[in-house]
């Protein structure tokens, strides 16, 4: 018990209870270029509509990598996707209401650069870089006025119904190109402001003169809302006026909703305010509102035509904009092709094991500097995950009668490692998004195998064959390996795909890139023992600080050995033993502050070839004669 200085009853709690922890063997990673999302940092997606909404559609220049996770995602639901970009020149671009274009990776380069505004590049951003951005315009109501308001003076229609004339009107500076005006009870908007008598309609509106002497012009998008912006009640109670305003992000040109002028978000009464609240006391600052909101844009600056705009002053009266203040976005572009050292960065953010929990890394089309880096730098360094790869595009896609050869030169570029392991698969298979067929490297689904093991068995089953091998949405491989061409491949641990009549495509060889005779070079035993390592190493820092008694070795053996029992019956391994006592824990080893356990495992080994004896024998002989003597 624990020293007491003055009589008393201490209670202690003791626990005893560690076990060896279920550990996450589902997670995969890959990097990759996108049309759009957040860069240089790893994003959890978990189905196709996800990777869609986080990264949008492929188009010809990503499709490989892009249906490698997409084909992934057919399987399993945990994907960690880096976004990477061409940087130097050029590099990709954010679209600016500025035009000129800017890059903001993703929200914390934002936070660290520009959440305190950057005026040079325009209002707004587009949240993400490339040429997506292009498409957005972002129109801000910032007043009651500039909502609706009554156009005087005595209007007229040309003859050809397009343009509007006015005496004794002022259209400059109360109209500006985008807003309603309704025209003999006819709703028209305006294209473009000549002068301050002249305006342009987009479309024809009946000619003549206009019945009523005072036409009522609203703002755009005041059907997206529901009343005029006013004030707020925190500004309000702190002597404010006209904070209230109104924010439309729409999609001009249609290339993302594929509709000309789609609203894509709305933000009603939002405040010009700094530090304004709702009732119920949450941010109501249109700059904050915004950036943690909206999908497509972030802030970057006040305009300059709304008196304290962002202020924080009580007794502040906002606004004296009297129109709407719309501005299309430019600028922004994908840039160009990654390259090597660009994607082997963007791998870089799997490298530690502490930050992210991940199992798989899929190569999608990666070349041998790629491929030299996921294995050697991040799969055998972190040795708790396997790169996934496939041969490049041009060893079988129109390489008719070289592609075994071809394959297995590819192969030879990449070293011996039991935490990599090789298809042969390109499959022809249908792109929605673009309407066409296209060929689309089959690591990805490789991986979705092992992953559809894991949840339908266990990693230490192989993920190959009839029973678990089947390969999804596939029209025809870009190379089927025949008997004699497998056999050549399978010597070179390079796993075929192949598709069989009546059976589909199937993922036919389990082999790692060991090439040393071992029980590793099979994916189920590597995993089996990725599994046991990682759960126990989990399970034993637990340890750390203990003594090194007999006490805690004890404790040691009970937690492991429950363990490895379950695996056992779960058919994972044939046998085992755990040894953590004097043995191993000498003196020497005592006072060196070490712990040694020693866990000794049968791994369970998969069928790959079976053999079949068909013995004919006459009539009058007993089997017991035969059995066994063949």
């Amino acid at each position: 018990m624990p020293f007491q200085v003055s009589p008393g009853v201490n209670v202690s709690e003791i626990d005893l209870t560690t076990i060896v922890p279920a550990i996450s063997t589902t997670e995969a990673g890959i990097v990759m270029e996108t049309q759009w999302g957040p860069m240089d940092e790893r994003i959890l997606v978990t189905n196709e509509d996800d990777l869609v909404f986080q990264f949008w559609k492929p188009n010809n220049d990503i499709a490989n990598r892009w249906f490698t996770a997409a084909n992934f995602l057919a399987y399993g639901n945990k994907l960690w996707v880096v976004r990477v970009a061409q940087s130097g020149a050029n590099t990709a671009y954010n679209a600016t209401s500025g035009g000129s274009g800017l890059l903001v990776k993703n929200d914390e380069h934002y936070e660290n650069n520009y959440e305190n505004g950057q005026g040079s590049s325009g209002n707004w951003v587009a949240k993400y870089a490339g040429a997506l951005g292009n498409n957005l315009k972002v129109s801000i109501c910032p007043s009651a006025n500039a909502f609706e308001s009554t156009l005087g003076g005595t209007l007229a229609v040309s003859a050809n119904g397009t343009v509007v004339t006015g005496t004794s009107t002022a259209f400059t500076g109360n109209v500006v190109a985008g807003d309603i005006l309704t025209l003999n009870s006819e709703e028209v908007k305006v294209s473009s402001v000549t002068n301050s008598t002249s305006l342009i309609l987009t479309a024809a509106h009946a000619s003549g003169a206009v019945a009523n002497a005072s036409v009522t012009r609203n703002w755009e998008y005041f059907r997206s809302v529901d009343r005029a912006p006013g004030t707020t009640e925190y500004a309000n109670n702190i002597s404010s006026s006209a904070d209230e305003m109104h924010v439309a992000v729409v999609d001009e040109d249609g290339g993302i909703s594929k509709v000309t002028g789609t609203v894509l978000e709305v933000y009603e009464t939002v405040s010009w305010q700094g530090d304004n609240k709702t009732e119920n006391g949450s941010i109501n600052h249109y700059k904050d509102v915004v950036n943690q909101r909206s999908k497509w844009i972030r802030w970057m600056d006040y305009p300059t035509t709304v008196t304290n705009a962002g202020s924080n002053t009580a007794s502040v009266a906002f606004g004296s904009a009297g129109v709407p203040i719309t501005e299309s976005l430019a600028g922004g572009r994908r840039g160009g092709i990654p390259s090597n050292g660009t994607h082997t960065t963007g791998w870089d953010k799997f490298k530690d094991d502490t930050e992210v929990d991940v199992s798989f890394l899929m190569g999608g089309d990666a070349n041998q500097t790629i491929a030299l880096h996921m294995i050697n730098l991040i799969a055998e360094s972190r040795k708790d995950c396997i790169a996934v790869l496939s041969p490049l595009r041009q060893n079988v896609v129109n390489n008719e009668g070289s592609e075994r050869a071809d394959i297995i030169t590819f192969r030879n570029t990449l070293p011996s490692s039991s935490y990599a392991t090789i298809d042969t698969g390109w499959k022809y298979q249908y792109d929605k998004y673009n309407d066409v067929y296209r060929y689309v490297p089959c690591n990805g689904d490789t991986t979705g195998l092992m992953v559809r093991t894991d949840n339908t068995r266990d990693p230490w089953w192989s993920p190959a064959g009839y029973n678990r091998g089947g390969i999804k949405s596939v029209i025809k491989l870009a190379y089927n390996p025949k008997k004699a061409d497998r056999d050549l491949l399978y010597k070179r641990g390079i796993n075929p795909v192949i598709t069989q009549p009546g059976q589909g495509t199937l993922l036919f060889g389990d082999k790692t890139m060991l090439t040393k005779p071992s029980a590793f070079d099979r994916i189920n035993v590597r995993r089996l023992f990725i599994v046991l390592e990682k759960a126990i190493a989990t399970a034993s820092k637990y340890t750390l600080f203990e003594f090194n008694d007999e006490f805690t070795r004890a404790q040691f053996r009970n937690m492991v050995e429950p363990f490895l029992r379950d695996v056992q019956g779960r058919r994972g391994i044939y046998d085992f033993r755990v040894v953590a006592d004097e043995t191993n824990n000498t003196g020497e080893v005592i006072d060196r502050n070490e712990f040694i356990g020693d866990i000794y495992i049968k791994p369970a080994r998969a069928i790959n070839f079976i053999q079949l004896n068909f013995v004919a024998v006459r009539t009058g002989v007993e089997f017991s004669e035969v059995v066994g003597k063949f």
